[in-house]
């Protein structure tokens, strides 16, 4: 059996989620946000939000959804990880990024947000890739920051009210967009 540190060495493998994947990426994305499972990533929302991150019915949307793939991440035949690509004409929007609590920090996202741009300039001739983040995320930011994103200064509303994305801790959420011009 492979544990978590051998299976940090292997090579992941990429595939589109299909609607038997999704009990399994709803319980991912919930584990590396929300809870005390989430603290033992460095991308935990816990001191932002409670509640809910994603549910059943909003992956089955992403997974269903023509415009959309949702590129699923294995080690070992064990999913460790998810993203969400999204076709908006000359570029593609990246989100629902989530990597295993205990697979962070070993260099797993930076293979993965390098296949997602790769599938969405392939796929969709994408000139640039675009994703919102709370803006209150610094360390996550400047993680995205590393990668080539740049921060735009451009503001979205946190859906205050909308508990599908959960419960506010702070009355001053909001979306920053990012953005990334790809060769």
């Amino acid at each position: 059996m492979e544990t978590a540190a051998s299976s940090r060495t292997a090579e992941p493998t990429f595939r589109a989620a299909t609607l038997a994947d999704v009990p399994g990426l709803v319980a991912l994305v919930e584990s590396a946000y929300r809870g005390d499972d989430s603290r033992a990533g460095w991308t935990t929302e816990a001191d932002l939000l409670d509640g809910q991150r994603t549910d059943p019915d909003g992956v089955k949307a992403v997974v269903t959804d023509e415009n959309s793939h949702l590129l699923l991440v294995e080690l070992g035949g064990e999913t460790v990880a998810c993203c969400q690509l999204e076709h908006r004409g000359e570029h593609a929007y990246f989100g629902m990024f989530a990597v295993r609590p205990d697979m962070q920090g070993a260099g797993l996202g930076k293979k993965i947000i390098a296949e997602a741009e790769r599938i969405v300039r392939a796929r969709w001739g994408a000139r640039e890739m675009h994703m919102t983040v709370i803006r209150q995320r610094d360390e996550l930011i400047a993680w995205y920051e590393r990668r080539g994103y740049r921060r735009t200064g451009r503001m979205s509303p946190f859906p205050y009210g909308d508990e599908r994305f959960g419960i506010p801790q702070r009355d001053d959420l909001e979306f920053e967009l990012l953005v990334k011009d790809l060769p």
